[in-house]
């Protein structure tokens, strides 16, 4: 497919929602793919990316920073508490708040450095064993928390599950980031972005359909 057909259809999505053009951002999901599938991307304009370890984007976004003006790097995937520090000093933005123990790390760290990245909560909208984040009956008490701590939380993300209708669990997300007056919504992936949008997301985060499969290399 490609980037400029994943633009194509976002800008389609909002259209048909009756959204201002613009007004979804697109990450790139760059994780586990060739550097040179990166700069490629990069360099048809694209500067908003999504990783999902902090070590693997250590390795290879710093450079890409230095060399590109605007990069805005997304961390997408879960964070362990003793890579935070990391991730704060790369990421312009954490889309996986999803537990109060790394809330509390989170605020010490932006305590200490006057600044922070954006936060989105991760909820389990699918109360799914084996997946992180908050539950859905936990997430106002969780944004609360979250708040309480001075936290800069921006909205709610979720990863609906595999084998489920993902616009069940968009409406859920939505509904939940309405009613605690968030306006940022992360969800929807290459196989159902479109859908996402109809539902409000403002970020998609799309990989395999702008790089082609991941190489595990």
């Amino acid at each position: 497919m490609g980037l400029t057909d994943i633009r194509e259809k976002i800008a389609a999505a909002e259209r048909d929602a009756g959204r201002p053009a613009g007004s979804v951002t697109l990450i790139a999901v760059s994780k586990v793919q060739p550097l040179a599938r990166i700069e490629a991307v990069l360099e048809q304009g694209q500067r908003v990316f999504g990783e999902n370890r902090v070590q693997e984007a250590e390795g290879k976004w710093p450079d890409f920073k230095a060399r590109f003006d605007g990069v805005d790097l997304h961390l997408i995937g879960p964070l362990q508490t003793n890579k935070a520090r990391h991730a704060v000093e790369l990421f312009d933005s954490i889309h996986s708040v999803d537990r109060p123990k790394l809330a509390h790390k989170l605020a010490d760290l932006a305590q200490e450095r006057g600044a922070s990245p954006q936060l989105f909560i991760q909820v389990n909208t699918g109360a799914e064993p084996q997946k992180a984040g908050i539950l859905p009956a936990e997430t106002d008490a969780f944004v609360a928390e979250c708040r309480a701590l001075d936290l800069p939380v921006k909205g709610l993300m979720c990863i609906p599950p595999v084998d489920e209708e993902p616009s069940l669990h968009f409406a859920l997300l939505a509904k939940m980031a309405a009613r605690n007056g968030l306006d940022g919504l992360s969800m929807g992936m290459s196989a159902d972005f479109e859908r996402a949008i109809a539902l409000g997301a403002t970020h998609v985060r799309v990989g395999s359909a702008i790089f082609g499969e991941r190489s595990h290399d």
